[in-house]
């Protein structure tokens, strides 16, 4: 998603890569109100535009946030088949 390889991910070397604190920007009110738990399963789960974790590895930002909106707006809903 980040487009770099794990040892930059870990080292912290990605001054040149935006994505990472933006991410965690917009996440950082979702995980308060949430929880990291919900955040895991809300990321895998299918929602009106799609899964958010495919969102990310298709490197669709603007879906992602919209993604995020609609959990803000909605709360985590999770529907039967």
């Amino acid at each position: 998603m980040l487009d770099a390889d794990p040892l930059a991910v870990v080292s912290g070397d990605l001054d040149h890569k935006p994505e990472l604190p933006i991410l965690l920007d917009l996440l950082a009110e979702p995980e308060e109100n949430l929880g990291a738990a919900t955040l895991q399963r809300w990321v895998r789960a299918a929602g009106p535009a799609g899964t958010p974790i495919d969102l990310l590895l298709t490197r669709d930002f603007a879906a992602f946030e919209n993604a995020l909106a609609v959990l803000s707006a909605r709360g985590f809903v999770i529907r039967g088949n």
